[in-house]
């Protein structure tokens, strides 16, 4: 605050000096200098005092830095307003110096505008909120922060499979759920569909296994689709929503090479990866001990190519 304080006094002390020059030498420019100086002064004090509040009280430092740039701005946009109005005394030229200025703040100004308006926009809303998992163009997360410049996430997908943490934080300007779409996960449910891919051989027991399957399914799965149906019921008192089937499913294809089952059932949306390895697991386990039921896979045989070499004996005929 010492530098602060200095900067203040030499603003504060210019504008005084002007003021009593202005009384002995009465030009105008001098008063309005003096005036000039006095704003300056007493906006750079709002400035400091802003920016030190921000800084004691915001821990995120990318938040602080985003925060203390936009107080600079919005004090140095106040300061030019001010000198402005001084200066000019014209009402026409007034408003043409406005015009010129806020064209100006704008085309320089429009990502950092978009990013608090986006800010704003998000916190008002409720589109996500922290503790959501989100995703937004290419990029996916679990949010942990909600600045109001950035979202930050701690990153999902990419290299690792199963929707987890990969272990980078990701900061995304608030400016994309303006024009972009935002996939949230969590926002009014817990839950989300999954799917399980079984292809079985022609001479399997296609209907053994369909209820082997649907009983491990119920099995696994029972709390979660009562959980499901609850928050559906919840849901559709907000939004429409018709019916929706939450209980374990099972839908046959048929395939050139195979019969294909679907294998529908609802888990929990950070749980899905761990679900769907326990459910594979048993599946696997209750094919091998089931007689008549086999996985189909696609065979690729390879032949080899014989080549044979044909020597002319000199009789005309080639061995």
């Amino acid at each position: 605050m010492i530098r602060e304080a200095a900067y203040f006094s030499l603003f504060f002390a210019l504008a005084v000096v002007l003021n009593r020059a202005s009384q002995y030498y009465p030009y105008p420019e001098l008063f309005k200098l003096s005036l000039t100086f006095a704003a300056v002064a007493a906006v750079y004090l709002g400035y400091a005092l802003l920016s030190h509040i921000a800084t004691r009280f915001v821990q995120d430092s990318k938040t602080r830095y985003s925060l203390n740039k936009a107080i600079f701005i919005l004090s140095l946009l106040v300061v030019i307003v001010i000198g402005i109005r001084i200066w000019v005394q014209e009402t026409q030229s007034l408003l043409i110096s406005y015009g010129i200025l806020a064209a100006g703040l704008a085309i320089a100004l429009q990502d950092l505008l978009r990013n608090f308006v986006g800010g704003l926009y998000i916190i008002i809303s409720g589109m996500y909120r922290v503790g959501d998992r989100i995703s937004i163009g290419e990029t996916a997360g679990d949010v942990m922060d909600v600045g109001m410049m950035n979202t930050t996430l701690m990153e999902i997908g990419r290299w690792v499979h199963g929707d987890q943490p990969t272990g980078r934080i990701v900061t995304i300007p608030n400016a994309w759920v303006i024009s972009g779409v935002v996939h949230n996960s969590t926002k009014d449910h817990s839950f989300m569909w999954d799917e399980i891919a079984l292809p079985l051989t022609y001479e399997s027991d296609w209907k053994e296994a369909v209820r082997m399957v649907l009983a491990i399914l119920v099995e696994e799965t029972e709390d979660l689709t009562a959980q499901a149906e609850r928050e559906i019921d919840r849901i559709g008192e907000k939004y429409y929503l018709p019916k929706k089937v939450v209980e374990p499913s099972i839908y046959a294809t048929l395939t050139d090479n195979w019969i294909l089952l679907d294998i529908r059932y609802v888990t929990d949306v950070r749980d899905r990866r761990i679900m769907h390895d326990r459910i594979a697991r048993r599946i696997i386990e209750g094919v091998r001990a089931t007689p008549g039921i086999s996985i189909a896979s696609e065979n690729v045989e390879v032949h080899g190519t014989q080549t044979i070499f044909l020597k002319d004996d000199g009789a005309g005929e080639g061995t």
